[in-house]
């Protein structure tokens, strides 16, 4: 499978870079105009929890950067993240078009400036109150990179995470601590679908500039085609129903299991809450529930994951993403017949 971008002439939310005389340039598709209105989609968060969206300009105009308050040096700051990954996408895949960052923040920290510090709350004016996230999560979406898996249209996805909680604030200034991923976005339900090959956890940097050098780096080994034909894979197996509900019921019970067992099962890491999420949208979901007969194929299962997976707090939000992928994968190879230690889940 040739991962090829498709050129579209007609995109206002977009932003390009020139192209190096250096770069290897990929031979563009063009796309028609019914393609074009496939990925028209009313805009939805790819996390909720308790996440809103902001724009890179609140973050760079608004907001105040942390600092190591044992030397007073200065953090990394989200939109300088940011800003990094969008450097990088643009010599990683010189030829295509990305969307505008969509950004999720949570847990607002307050503060006010000195002169503000006796004020009644109700008294503060806008300039002597300071803020900043602790946590922050975003993508960055290609428009001309797309493939198609069970009907879905996935676009190329970047993206990462910073949590300050992760962070060692009250000592000196040490490597800092991203996670980054490359993958796809479904466009039926905007789930991400994120594999290992993809994802870096724990990204340690002490400059911007490393944070680049290390995101490109990421892209450039990134197998786009192995992962799309493991999600490719999704579609040729299912469950039947009596499957799926000894699946969510083992799920259930692999959080109780005692350790020593525990240890020899692949791990799982959602929530009863999430796996509640999963068993009613397996019946009500428009676009990845059961059919008539009450069997489901894998492809629906992964996006039931993905998407209860929404629920998550910005700071786990991508390991379980990946969990699910490598949860699905393993149960295609217990039902493939392989040897595999994902086959307590069926049986």
């Amino acid at each position: 499978m040739q991962l090829k971008p498709v050129i579209r002439h007609s995109n206002n939310n977009t932003f390009m870079k020139p192209l190096r005389n250096n770069e290897a340039s990929i031979q563009p598709v063009i796309a028609s105009p019914v393609s074009q209105k496939a990925i028209d989609i009313p805009k939805r968060p790819f996390i909720e929890s308790n996440t809103t969206e902001v724009e890179l300009e609140h973050l760079s105009n608004d907001c105040i950067i942390p600092v190591f308050s044992r030397d007073n040096e200065k953090t990394i700051a989200h939109q300088e993240f940011i800003e990094a990954v969008q450097e990088a996408a643009y010599k990683a895949f010189p030829n295509a078009k990305f969307q505008s960052p969509e950004i999720r923040v949570s847990h607002q920290i307050k503060g006010r400036t000195p002169e503000a510090i006796h004020k009644p709350v109700k008294e503060l004016l806008d300039n002597e109150k300071t803020i900043y996230y602790e946590r922050m999560a975003f993508i960055m979406k290609s428009t001309t990179i797309i493939e198609k898996i069970g009907g879905n249209e996935l676009q190329l996805t970047i993206g990462g995470v910073r949590a300050y909680n992760q962070e060692n604030l009250y000592s000196r200034k040490s490597a800092e601590k991203f996670k980054f991923f490359i993958g796809f976005q479904n466009q039926v339900c905007l789930n991400l679908c994120v594999s290992t090959d993809g994802f870096q956890e724990s990204l340690k940097v002490m400059h911007v500039r490393d944070l680049e050098s290390k995101a490109l780096e990421i892209m450039q080994n990134y197998h786009a085609e192995s992962h799309l034909r493991a999600m490719q894979e999704f579609t040729n197996y299912s469950l039947s129903e009596h499957q799926f509900a000894q699946l969510i019921g083992k799920a259930r019970l692999y959080q109780h299991l005692p350790k020593k067992f525990k240890s020899e099962i692949p791990q799982l890491d959602f929530n009863d809450g999430q796996f509640s999420t999963i068993a009613k949208e397996y019946y009500q979901d428009e676009s990845f529930c059961r059919d008539d007969v009450g069997n489901i194929d894998l492809w629906k299962v992964y996006n039931l994951f993905t998407q209860a997976n929404k629920s998550s707090y910005i700071d786990t939000f991508l390991e379980r993403n990946v969990n699910a992928f490598d949860f699905n994968h393993g149960i295609v190879k217990a039902l493939s017949g392989s040897n595999s230690d994902y086959t307590w889940f069926l049986s």
